[in-house]
């Protein structure tokens, strides 16, 4: 049998990345039907190996809901819980879970295949085993996020939320990137400026993504539901925004502070998306950044309404997941315009 062509290996390479990415985009969408349905401490324990079996029988769970019986949230919000309503709730911790475990094992299986034959290339192999460090990280951040939960409080640590969602997208935009990566460039290396905001662009998705999750943590989104005003005005008072001491907690415990901001960030970057798009449209490589344009609108309209409405999970999970869609595109779009070794730029007279 002939062996497959450097070109097919590279392709089979990147399909197993984007469905790796794919599961990371599921997960992410479960893990905020997780947080919606407070459903996220109904697991008391970390089990990486046996963990991934859930009770199989009337006995198993009932020692299950007795765990979850011992922690504050179930003391003081859930004390009236059955156990047919407790099955809900750790059926969906459960699945986020076995997503974890199912994203470690397509990484890390046919990771090992395509390095015994040789089709990672050898630029390639650090990268993919940080990629692969993080993952691993990732399941010890989100047992390090749970454990915030289960002694002194009835929720997890918005801190250790949105560390934990921000590395799962960062891993995510790492693998979309390298993806991308694989694929021959059709186009030159954008122009410095170009490539610099387009980068930037990433860099912002990613905070925003990462104060979304604070809101999210602060239940932030359920006590000021009006655009565009927030707490009566434009730009609540000063004595509101920074109630704590020290000032800097304001920004990660100040529910006010922190919704605030989120929506701060939003209109920054709708605005550093519309001006790069037409910068980029000027210098004929406006495509991409015109449809990121269009998913940061989309995204905020979604932020607006799930406001509005108190935060419905349907409306508060399409927003999640077009800040992930919104993470794609940026991520494609610098990696379109970003340089690589051999690359000519915009105007050389051969790329011309």
């Amino acid at each position: 049998m002939q062996a497959p062509s450097p070109d097919t290996r590279r392709r089979t390479v990147r399909a197993w990345l984007i469905a790796v990415a794919a599961l990371i985009l599921a997960m992410v969408l479960v893990g905020g039907a997780t947080r919606l349905t407070e459903s996220g401490l109904s697991i008391t324990e970390w089990k990486p190996l046996t963990g991934w079996i859930p009770p199989l029988s009337e006995a198993a769970w009932l020692a299950e809901f007795e765990k979850y019986q011992q922690i504050p949230q179930f003391r003081q919000m859930n004390s009236a819980m059955t156990l047919a309503e407790f099955k809900v709730i750790y059926w969906w911790e459960w699945t986020h879970r076995l997503l974890g475990r199912v994203i470690g094992v397509a990484f890390f299986f046919p990771f090992l295949w395509f390095l015994w034959r040789g089709w990672i290339e050898p630029g390639w192999r650090g990268r993919l085993w940080t990629i692969f460090g993080l993952g691993a990280l990732q399941g010890a951040v989100g047992w390090w996020m749970v454990v915030s939960g289960l002694a002194d409080r009835v929720n997890v640590s918005q801190y250790r939320l949105a560390f934990h969602l921000t590395l799962a997208c960062a891993i995510f935009a790492m693998i979309v990137w390298s993806g991308q990566r694989m694929q021959p460039r059709a186009v030159p290396a954008g122009p410095t400026r170009l490539r610099a905001w387009a980068f930037a662009l990433v860099a912002l998705v990613l905070g925003q993504i990462y104060l979304g999750a604070l809101v999210a943590g602060l239940r932030a989104g359920l006590l000021f539901n009006t655009w565009p005003l927030i707490d009566g005005s434009l730009v609540p008072g000063i004595s509101a925004l920074f109630f704590y001491e020290p000032w800097w907690r304001n920004f990660f415990e100040n529910a006010l502070t922190v919704q605030f901001v989120h929506r701060t960030m939003a209109y920054v970057l709708w605005i550093v998306a519309v001006v790069h798009a037409v910068d980029a449209l000027r210098m004929g490589r406006g495509g991409l950044a015109l449809t990121l344009v269009a998913a940061i609108t989309v995204q905020a309209a979604l932020g607006i309404a799930t406001l509005i409405y108190q935060v419905p999970i349907g409306l508060a999970l399409l927003h999640q997941g077009m800040a992930v869609v919104a993470l794609t595109i940026a991520v494609v779009h610098a990696e379109r315009l970003a340089a690589r070794p051999g690359a000519l730029p915009v105007g050389h007279p051969v790329a011309a």
